[in-house]
């Protein structure tokens, strides 16, 4: 695509949506062929790479990293055809940016080398610095330095981490990282060094002011990636680096995991409540989901301190999972919503529209929907992993569980305020009585984001049992001590 460019014509877009859509299909024997009884790494691709430093192309799923592969293959024909009208410059390298980008987000769920996961992590920064500095909005420019920057720094600390391990280790091996017997004195600067890369991808408060304003600046295919998969690394960087190569350091560190989780639960959720742009309140919305996710982590050791049993510990981890795969489906589903609302009204001000169920109900249906998914709704993907790790941080702390649970409290708060502001009551204005309803390429990609919300929330089993394997494997490495 990037060197075709407009050379094809109008068959580009075509070309585009053809092999994101042939990408899926060949993704879906993955999970076809995936044996759940076992936790080993399977397909696994192995071939020498840089032989002086025993760096391999070392590629492998399990439970923990198919969900992901899949959520991706799954996001990007829809990011593509939500573009297919939108994007009018330079089309054809729009379309190559987010195949680009699909390939290397697919490695950093897939690598096995923590040399070849750090070229994947670092390249990803590539396509989407390009992607909001170029087909962005006005402020563009400032979004993406401050999102490069960002997320470069954490990642330096990374490579020194990553680095030491290797001489730890004699290679690159993540497998081989899980094993090797670290001291505490080791396992705290390898836990912090990691902590500062994933903590700014997930992202977890006090480094989450980048997202915010690469979101509102990025175009609606770039919002929809950022939110759903972007910000999964961060998450998935816990699971497959700090949690099984740090388990000392992480149950030292636990509770201050679990308060900066929280304090993005609660806090973020405040600062959700008095956005008046829509794209900043669906932002600071996923900050908070986010946190979640590492509370779900990091929960653990709380269970283990007051229990003493590691029964139930696999609960809060497969909640998190379970919250990552949910939030990209319902975050990237709200991302679209408002570009289509954008699209028409350019103006993405709460006050700028009222009553929008007047004059385009189809799309009213699918936002209310989302948004009450957001809000937790049972029977939607965004009950069910709340829910678990709600239930995970009862086992560990009552004060965990009612902080924890402000969430359904201010997420109705913040998503039913938007909803009644933007959809519901009178037309408000010319703009809003002008609005037509859903083209058949707009029905469509809110109809597969729709049809994702209601599975996973109506029948999360075969989310659940995929990793359900790879879930008790990684509470034998956090709950077995190195020292």
């Amino acid at each position: 695509m990037l060197f075709a460019g407009e050379r094809l014509g109008a068959a580009h877009r075509w070309f585009a949506v053809g092999i994101a859509a042939l990408t899926f299909l060949l993704s879906l024997p993955l999970y076809l062929g995936f044996d759940n009884s076992t936790a080993d790494f399977q397909f696994v691709e192995r071939v020498a790479w840089i032989p002086a430093f025993r760096a391999e192309y070392f590629l492998g799923i399990d439970g923990l990293s198919l969900p992901l592969v899949l959520l991706t293959t799954f996001l990007t024909p829809i990011v593509v055809i939500a573009g297919w009208e939108v994007i009018k410059t330079r089309t054809a390298q729009y379309f190559a940016a987010f195949l680009i980008l699909e390939g290397l987000m697919i490695g950093v769920f897939s690598a096995l080398d923590g040399l070849l996961f750090y070229v994947f992590w670092e390249a990803m920064l590539i396509p989407m610095f390009i992607i909001i500095g170029i087909w962005g909005g006005e402020r563009r420019v400032y979004a993406t330095i401050k999102f490069f920057l960002y997320t470069f720094l954490g990642s330096v600390f990374m490579l020194l981490a990553l680095i030491y391990l290797y001489l730890q280790t004699g290679g690159y091996s993540i497998l081989g990282f899980h094993t090797v017997p670290l001291s505490m004195t080791e396992q705290m600067p390898i836990f912090l060094a990691f902590l500062f890369a994933f903590a700014v991808k997930v992202p977890m408060w006090p480094v989450h002011t980048w997202l915010p304003d690469a979101h509102v600046e990025a175009p609606t295919g770039g919002s929809v990636i950022l939110a759903a998969v972007l910000l999964k690394m961060g998450g998935y960087g816990f699971l497959r680096f700090s949690l099984p190569i740090a388990p000392d350091a992480s149950q030292s560190l636990a509770l201050l995991m679990i308060v900066l989780s929280l304090v993005a639960v609660v806090y973020i959720g405040f600062v959700a409540l008095v956005q008046s742009d829509l794209k900043k309140l669906i932002a600071y919305s996923s900050i908070a989901h986010m946190g979640f996710v590492t509370l779900g982590f990091f929960i653990a050791w709380a269970i283990l301190a007051r229990t003493g049993e590691v029964t139930g510990i696999g609960m809060g981890i497969t909640g998190g999972v379970v919250q990552m795969i949910s939030h990209g489906f319902i975050s990237g589903a709200l991302f679209l919503c408002v570009g289509i609302m954008y699209d028409r009204l350019h103006t993405r001000e709460i006050g700028a529209y009222g009553g929008v169920v007047n004059t385009m109900p189809v799309f009213a249906a699918f936002f209310v929907l989302f948004a009450l998914a957001n809000a937790g709704l049972p029977g939607t993907s965004g009950f069910v992993g709340e829910f678990l790790v709600i239930l995970a941080s009862f086992r560990a702390n009552f004060w965990y569980a009612v902080l924890a649970g402000t969430t359904l409290i201010l997420g109705a708060a913040y998503t039913l305020w938007m909803i009644k502001r933007v959809v519901f009551g009178a037309i408000a204005n010319e703009g809003v009585g002008s609005l037509q309803d859903l083209s058949r390429r707009e029905f469509l990609i809110l109809a597969l984001m729709a049809g994702g919300v209601l599975i996973i929330g109506l029948w999360p089993a075969p989310l659940v049992d995929m990793m359900s394997a790879s879930v008790d494997k990684l509470v034998i490495q956090v709950t077995q001590s190195k020292l």
